[in-house]
């Protein structure tokens, strides 16, 4: 034995080579935390202190390694700018010190290598894959660069193109195209790994394989013109630019890093690299897209405990067809749960078998599946004007017309034909669940299940715990939601539920702007800017403005105070005018179909005129004031869920407002908006508007926590 430690071990083989084990304890994964580089460095000292003919690096583990320990990483952010350069120099230097082994060195990847995983076997002089191997630089995913050579290596490894996309693009590679970019030497099946690594070791020793060429090649400047260098990199900046955008630097600061890079040595390209990754670590989007990530794990683990006593669920059933139902029908199926689809009018089963079978159509085009699977996945439905084979379900989501009255009598009459332990759960946007319930013999086997729209694209669904609402029907919902590849989020009854109920003051806020003399399409343009996909005109068109309407009246009976408007809304106006949006291809915008059917946004001059009549006043109102109030009313409201226990944390409101909205990844959620403005400074912004009532004024709450200093992460 060379080293032992915790989760690293140096074993000498017959021949004289050693092998460094990777087996971080207690986790299914190697990860790098402070314990693995520190052993690491260990490890390295003791093979170069060693006799060993030469290193290969493997995994006791299914995968390679997969990176760094977020959680624990990410507390180095933290760190003084000084302080951060000095820990990313003196970790760099132990892939230094592995490179520089006096003796060849062979990575043996199998499974995953992804981040600092893949910087570690660009570190050895070789690399051979297992033809299942996935390697990849994920970092610009969570706002920061590859900091362990990742963009010193690459590039001097590989073709310079490739590397450039590969970093900042931050996309998983399968391995025989990672052998055709030269991140890796050789690929070979799963039980030849260790052995052609070792073989690798050999001809390195023999010179059938040049080691001093290697290292040469990894230490010295690309071999490149300046021409050449400028050309390569200008195009993949130009490319990050495009695809990146300045709400998101990490790509453009990595390739810029490579560029300037390029022309050097190892010592002076790896500073570079540290500055772009401590620039990126210290800054605003890294934090929050690593907060995102964090959030993303802590949902994985909540829903996993919500779940622990679910029933399985061997068949569904959606009853309500159309693009909803059909919708829900493809997913459930696609996924492996047979579903049975019920309406009580043919045209409705036909719309929603079409639905479905568009949508499969679409992925058969992609090549993302073939006409087999097509056909499995649309057996896997079964439509029906009748309630044969409900005997037989586990789940069922009502999916009809949002009316209370036509749920509840569609509800009581299913729940006497179904087993007293299958699940009714209702896709209701609006209505409450424990209304609903009042119908139901077994109110305890119901609660919602609120589907997003489109629902194949759509991630979230929001699990509705209505007053009676059983923790056995709380668990096989959330199953069944994770076995259609959703992310569930429990929330408690309330109108608009979660997402809605943040939505509409941010809708009501749009309102008061026109009222107020702004004009939509500026709105849009400043909230787009901000980051959102779309603007709120835009956004209400999609929505369907006859829906948002219902929705508005539904909020303002549930929160008079500050959902009830004393003024007509342009929402209300566009409804009663008969304009719906997309629905019926008019709206704020007009819509006319493309060559792909996809309707295209036109602005027409005429809709102003019908908006005119409702501008109360012609204030000039600028950019700042239309961004601070449209964000001012969705942060409050996303404040006052939290206040009121319609769910139990932060991180579960900032995701369902990044997975149901589509609110601003790289602005990490409202809550961590006002943690990163501060929250004296929010409630000071928040002040300034005050007098346009109590959807702008802070809780007791928030107040007491700006005066104590606190924050929600």
């Amino acid at each position: 034995m060379i080293y032992q430690g915790t989760a690293i071990q140096v074993k000498k083989g017959l021949t004289g080579i050693a092998h460094l084990v990777f087996d971080l304890p207690g986790s299914a994964v190697n990860v790098f935390n402070q314990l693995m580089l520190g052993e690491l460095k260990q490890a390295i000292a003791a093979v170069a202190a060693s006799d060993a003919r030469g290193l290969v690096c493997v995994s006791a583990k299914a995968t390679f390694l997969v990176g760094a320990d977020i959680k624990e990483f990410t507390e180095n952010f933290k760190l003084s700018e000084p302080e951060l350069l000095e820990w990313a120099a003196s970790t760099n230097e132990i892939f230094n010190v592995l490179e520089d082994l006096p003796i060849p060195s062979v990575t043996a990847i199998n499974g995953m290598a992804l981040g600092g995983g893949l910087e570690l076997c660009l570190a050895t002089d070789f690399r051979v894959a297992s033809d299942t191997a996935i390697l990849g630089f994920p970092e610009v995913n969570l706002g920061i660069c590859p900091g362990f050579g990742g963009t010193v290596r690459a590039p001097r490894l590989m073709d310079a193109l490739s590397a450039i996309e590969w970093v900042r693009t931050g996309k998983q590679v399968k391995a025989h195209q990672a052998l055709s970019e030269g991140a890796v030497d050789a690929v070979v099946a799963s039980d030849m790994l260790v052995e052609a690594a070792e073989d690798m070791i050999e001809q390195a020793l023999s010179g059938d394989l040049d080691l001093q060429d290697r290292r040469a090649q990894k230490t010295g400047p690309l071999p490149m013109s300046a021409e050449e260098i400028k050309k390569v990199f200008s195009e993949g900046l130009a490319r990050a630019d495009k695809e990146a955008g300045a709400h998101y630097p990490a790509a453009i600061t990595a390739v810029d890093a490579m560029w300037k890079a390029a022309d050097q040595s190892r010592a002076v390209a790896l500073k570079l690299e540290n500055k772009a990754f401590v620039t990126l670590a210290r800054g605003e989007v890294a934090g929050n897209l690593v907060q995102l990530f964090l959030n993303d794990q802590f949902l994985k683990s909540r829903a996993k405990k919500l779940s622990a006593d679910a029933r399985p669920v061997k068949k569904a059933a959606v009853m309500g067809a159309g693009i909803m139902g059909g919708g829900i029908a493809y997913q459930s199926a696609l996924r492996g749960t047979p579903i049975l689809m019920k309406d009580i009018a043919q045209q409705g089963l036909d719309l929603g078998v079409s639905e479905a079978t568009k949508l499969l159509n679409k992925q058969l085009e992609r090549g993302r599946m073939d006409q087999g699977k097509v056909d499995k996945v649309l057996a896997g439905i079964t439509p029906t004007l009748t309630y044969d084979g409900f005997d037989q379900v586990d789940v069922i989501v009502e999916a009809v017309v949002e009316n209370p009255r036509v749920k509840q009598i569609v509800l009581a009459e299913v729940e006497q034909l179904v087993p007293a332990t299958t699940v009714l759960t209702s896709n209701t946007s609006t209505i409450s669940i424990t209304l609903l319930a009042s119908a139901l013999k077994r109110p305890e086997n119901f609660c919602g299940m609120h589907f997003f729209n489109p629902v194949p694209l759509m991630p979230l669904v929001e699990v509705i715990r209505g007053e009676k609402t059983s923790s056995q029907a709380i668990a096989t919902t959330v199953a069944y939601a994770q076995s259609l590849g959703k992310t569930p989020i429990v929330v408690n009854d309330c109108p608009g539920f979660l997402v809605n109920r943040i939505l509409f003051p941010y809708f009501g806020a749009f309102c008061q702007l026109l009222r107020d003399g702004a004009d939509f399409r500026v709105i849009d343009q400043v909230m787009e800017r901000f980051g959102w996909p779309m603007g709120p005109a835009y956004l209400l068109d999609v929505v369907g403005i006859d829906t948002a309407s219902h929705c508005m009246k539904v909020m303002a009976e549930g929160f008079p105070d500050r959902m009830q408007y004393d003024f007509r809304t342009v929402i209300d106006h566009l409804y009663e005018a008969g304009s719906y949006g997309q629905k019926n291809d008019k709206g704020f915008y007009q819509y006319q179909k493309t060559a792909g059917g996809r309707p295209a946004k036109v602005f027409d001059d005429a809709i102003l005129d019908v908006i005119k009549p409702l501008q109360l006043k012609q204030d000039s109102i600028s950019e700042d004031a239309i961004r601070e109030r449209m964000m001012t009313a969705l942060c409050l409201e996303a404040v006052r869920c939290l206040e009121d226990g319609i769910v139990s944390s932060a991180t579960e409101v900032d995701m369902g407002l990044l997975l149901g909205l589509g609110y601003p990844r790289f602005r990490g959620g409202a809550l961590r908006f006002i943690d990163n403005m501060g929250v004296t400074e929010f409630c000071d912004m928040a002040d300034k508007y005050a007098d346009l009532g109590p959807l702008y004024q802070p809780t007791a709450k928030l107040r007491e926590m700006a005066a104590a200093g606190k924050t929600f992460y």
